[in-house]
């Protein structure tokens, strides 16, 4: 037996998998541009593929855009996302400049980065694949949040004492951040920011637990249950101080049992550099790690 590994080094935590980030859009084809031609992800082919919603898979995770005009909602923060090739995403996204002139679509190289802005202002910061994020060539490692100067450890504790989420608090850029685990190779960030933030307008994040009654049952104590969904689901918004009850964030955690009928449902992901013109048969799917 080795005594040096470090087995605490292979710990989840509670959170199993950070599923989706939901963001209501107005306009479902300047989403298939962005999403599917510029990023080249994947639009999901058997679950809302009408004109009301639309689910973008991204490997084993998801990006929900229910279509309500004239409504644009905003995430205050990054979504993380690890494409397999930024130089194919770059060529992509300048391809798209055309369909989405006049919207907030733009995109740069930062420090090896490809920082993206989705037509309505979302935040985008797309990685290549890179063994800090594990062994996967496409995913959204993170979620990478604005939050207030002062709150990021009392934000750690929160999800430690009420979620069981490993968390810690380090320095970024030289700003507090608190990193909370939500499943392997997933953190849902908290970065603190003196900049004002928007209002929260109602987007949401889904993530999988595997004891599903006791962090219910201490945000109900708390009375921060906020939407009691179903069997398999329930929901809260408020982060707070666990000592003053203190509202430090909010953003709405969309909370699946291990037992609900989509967890781990295999996603389909295809392939991008397919195209029509020098179609190869057999290579429709994405072959990399997700």
């Amino acid at each position: 037996m080795n005594a040096q590994l470090d087995r605490a080094q292979e710990d989840v935590g509670n959170i199993v998998h950070l599923e989706h980030v939901n963001l209501l859009i107005p306009d479902q084809r300047l989403a298939i541009v962005f999403y599917v031609v510029g990023l080249g992800l994947t639009r999901d082919p058997y679950l809302m593929v009408g004109v009301t919603n639309m689910w973008v898979n991204i490997g084993r995770s998801q990006i929900h855009l229910p279509s309500r005009q004239p409504v644009a909602q905003r995430l205050r923060g990054t979504i993380g996302l690890i494409l397999p090739d930024l130089d194919r995403a770059e060529r992509s996204l300048a391809s798209v400049r055309t369909d989405l002139a006049g919207t907030a679509f733009g995109f740069k190289r930062v420090d090896g980065a490809l920082e993206v802005t989705c037509p309505w202002g979302n935040q985008f910061r797309c990685h290549a694949p890179d063994p800090n994020f594990g062994a996967i060539d496409l995913g959204m490692p993170y979620v990478d949040f604005a939050v207030p100067a002062g709150t990021a450890d009392r934000i750690a504790a929160f999800y430690e004492a009420i979620l069981g989420a490993p968390s810690r608090v380090d320095e970024v850029d030289g700003v507090a951040c608190a990193h909370v685990h939500t499943g392997v190779h997933q953190t849902l960030r908290f970065r603190e920011s003196t900049v004002e933030q928007p209002d929260y307008d109602g987007h949401h994040v889904a993530i999988y637990i595997a004891d599903f009654s006791s962090p219910y049952r201490k945000l109900l104590d708390r009375n921060l249950v906020s939407v009691e969904t179903g069997q398999h689901e329930w929901r809260f918004q408020d982060i707070v101080d666990l000592q003053s009850g203190e509202t430090l964030f909010t953003v709405e955690h969309e909370v699946r049992s291990l037992t609900h009928p989509l967890f781990a449902r295999p996603l389909v992901n295809r392939n991008p550099d397919q195209t029509q013109p020098a179609y190869a048969r057999g290579l429709d799917r994405f072959a990399g790690r997700a």
